[in-house]
């Protein structure tokens, strides 16, 4: 039977035994049929808040924050009908505030591509620094104990926007809503605090747990603390089409988004499977290995111990932004020695988290990447090359026997399988 992975812009056709397979796929929601008149509709009739519009005045100062390229938030679609609402407010008095966390700046060629030249041409755009002291503004010490610094472009504004996309996401429960304040436009202390090592291993933190989970209730906290005037976020399908609008106070409208997603992007399964093949969504999620993890944690919710996963991820910008990942890789020998050293840490230091993630995975399940990485760059992560899907699945199938079980996830974390209940 013949599988299309998502895998960067064009996909990846597998070929796998049909008898021993399971494809758990998005419930597949087609998009708003004119997505203008949807957007512009959230805005003025939003979830308890009053209309966007109304949220400002001519001399108010308005920071509208987005996503950086590493998510598929349809900005270019998005921000112009925000803009137009907000049109009492001169362009001059606007700035966006692109969510970078820790990432890298974007070229001003993806700005463009982002935001479109219109937008990238008319109004401030604030790269968020959280590497730059200066930029950003102490707010206090959380309930969980850790100190908060946020983007000062954000937190001196009158009006604060903030604006993204929700799906499941791997330790935060779901992205949107706070997650663009902790951890889109914090400071570095503070996105290393929230993802600290103890934060990471709490059972609650993982794929559509917000209630209870300290990763999530610590974004909750910070961004209440800014008073966001108004959430603007969407939900998107395996063609990146807007299915659904959340608008409105931070609180009610995400919860919103979330219960909509759970419905539609969240999967029961009645066993954990031997073999489970999948991706991070395509391009332009699977840009490098590092953020590829997102797609291996989704398949690790459903491989028995044991078993393996092999991840299709493109990885076209390499492995990582930072080359903290794989030198925390290498500094142990096994996965399991390398989660009792995060844990004996004095520290958090940059892209532990994920490492975390990955070496909980690799605990339990041996983890294949087929990539355009060279042999090298995956061996130094710590990972299996996977040359080819169908010769890979082969090999594991003389291992676990004729009738082993095969899971495939075609659009990686756009859809999370889970055994029983996420409640």
């Amino acid at each position: 039977m013949k599988v299309q992975v998502a895998y960067g812009r064009e996909g990846l056709w597998v070929d796998l035994p049909a008898d021993n397979l399971t494809v758990v796929a998005p419930s597949y929601l087609p998009g708003l049929p004119d997505e203008p008149r949807a957007l512009r509709k959230a805005l003025r009739y939003p979830i308890g808040t009053p209309p966007v519009a109304e949220l400002v005045s001519p001399t108010d100062t308005v920071a509208i924050v987005f996503s950086d390229l590493t998510r598929p938030q349809p900005r270019r679609r998005m921000l112009p009908v925000l803009l137009d609402e907000l049109a009492a407010v001169p362009p001059d008095q606007v700035v966006l505030i692109n969510a970078l966390g820790s990432h890298r700046p974007n070229t001003d060629a993806e700005l463009v591509e982002m935001l479109g030249p219109e937008i990238v041409d008319k109004y401030r755009i604030v790269q968020h620094n959280a590497f730059d002291s200066e930029s950003n503004e102490y707010l206090g010490r959380t309930t969980a104990g850790h100190d908060m610094w946020v983007d000062s472009a954000y937190t001196q504004a009158d009006v604060k926007i903030l604006t993204g996309f929700i799906e499941p996401h791997l330790f935060a429960g779901f992205s949107g809503g706070p997650k663009a304040v902790l951890t889109g436009i914090a400071a570095q202390a503070s996105i290393l605090a929230n993802h600290s090592a103890a934060m990471i291993a709490h059972p609650r933190a993982i794929w559509g747990v917000t209630e209870g989970n300290p990763i999530w209730e610590e974004m909750r906290e910070v961004a209440l603390w800014t008073e966001p005037a108004f959430l603007y976020n969407v939900t998107l399908n395996r063609d990146k089409q807007i299915t659904g609008v959340f608008a409105g106070d931070l609180e009610l409208a995400h919860r919103a988004g979330t219960d909509f997603v759970a419905e539609t992007a969240m999967v029961p399964v009645e066993a954990p499977f031997d073999i489970v093949i999948t991706s991070n969504s395509g391009y332009p999620l699977d840009l490098n290995l590092y953020q590829s993890i997102k797609g291996v944690s989704a398949a690790a919710q459903v491989v028995k111990p044991g078993g393996a996963i092999i991840i299709a991820a493109e990885c076209w910008s390499g492995v990582a932004d930072h080359p903290q990942y794989t030198q925390l890789l290498q500094s142990a020998p096994s996965p399991q020695a390398l989660l009792a050293q995060i844990h004996a840490a004095g520290e958090v230091i940059q892209d532990q988290w994920q490492v975390q993630v990955q070496a909980q995975v690799q605990s339990r399940a041996e983890v294949y990447v087929k990539s355009s990485l060279s042999a090298a760059d995956v061996e130094g992560a710590m990972l299996r090359v996977c040359d080819s899907i169908e010769e890979t699945v082969s090999h594991l199938m003389e291992r676990f026997g004729p009738d082993a079980t095969i899971c495939v996830l075609p659009e990686g974390p756009m859809t999370i399988p889970y055994l029983g209940s996420t409640e």
